[in-house]
């Protein structure tokens, strides 16, 4: 190895360390950041709030400098606000998982996540002085198009959501599941539960089942293939014992077989 080559595994090896430091870093200021995001969200919306009651509305003249500090301000809480709550979801999934697991954690994310972008999204628009009423009344009729659009999308959510919660079975278990809409007897092992689907590993390869169908299938655990049933320990399926050698009718023990002889060569005592 030349002095070139061992300049460039050092430098390597350095970048690394750093790399490592970097990340160790960013894990310990990721929640201090979302905090610093939400604070700062908090502060922007409250100067909006305060700016925006300088005018009556955005058309009218004059009062431009109030409109330009909320639009600013508004501005600001919307990425904060968003910054925020994905860094705190991303933060209590990764603190969730190792006690709850990972699907459990992925629900709970997911939980944040809507309730965090609908409250600020809702706050976004009313600082920007947009009448509530009339958005609540054109969203809940686009709810209902999209609810009814995407059933089947939503009844696999809330079905994974009814299986995490209910825990027929659990990752790891080797299940059987029979339904008809899936074709008849599924048999697998439970490798994910996720939000919509439920993965199992078949013989056949990776399967994955619409969490709708699978909370209305009949469902239960089964042995493993290659497992050792109950009865192979003993009684009817334990193999039978050998039995101890004996030795053949035609021949006799060497002692009896000897005893003529020596009654022959000096006669009978």
């Amino acid at each position: 190895m030349d002095l070139h080559e061992k300049r460039q595994l050092d430098l390597a090896e350095h970048m690394a360390r750093l790399n490592q430091h970097v990340a160790k870093a960013k894990a310990h200021t990721r929640p201090w950041r979302s905090i610093i995001s939400l604070v700062l969200a908090v502060a922007a919306g409250s100067v909006a709030a305060l700016a925006n009651t300088q005018f009556k509305d955005w058309t009218g003249s004059g009062n431009y400098t109030p409109k330009l500090i909320t639009a600013v301000c508004i501005a600001a809480f919307l990425v904060f606000g968003a910054s925020a709550v994905v860094g705190l979801a991303a933060k209590t999934r990764e603190v969730l998982t190792p006690a709850v697991g990972t699907s459990h954690a992925a629900v709970v994310r997911y939980a944040i996540l809507l309730v965090g972008g609908v409250t600020v999204l809702v706050l976004t628009v009313s600082l920007c002085k947009v009448p509530i009423g009339q958005l609540l009344v054109g969203g809940a009729v686009t709810t209902i198009l999209l609810g009814i659009a995407g059933q089947q999308s939503l009844a696999n959510i809330f079905a994974g959501l009814v299986l995490l919660m209910s825990r027929p079975f659990m990752v790891g278990d080797y299940i059987r599941v029979k339904s008809g809409a899936l074709g008849g007897v599924t048999d697998g092992l439970v490798t994910e539960i996720g939000i919509t689907y439920l993965r199992l590993d078949t013989d056949d390869g990776p399967v994955n089942l619409p969490n709708s169908q699978v909370l209305a299938a009949a469902t239960g655990p089964i042995p493993r293939p290659g497992g050792v049933p109950p009865e192979a320990a003993g009684g009817l399926g334990a193999p039978a014992q050998a039995l101890p050698a004996q030795a053949p009718p035609d021949q006799s023990p060497p002692d009896q077989a000897a005893a003529p002889d020596a009654e022959r060569e000096h006669g009978p005592a």
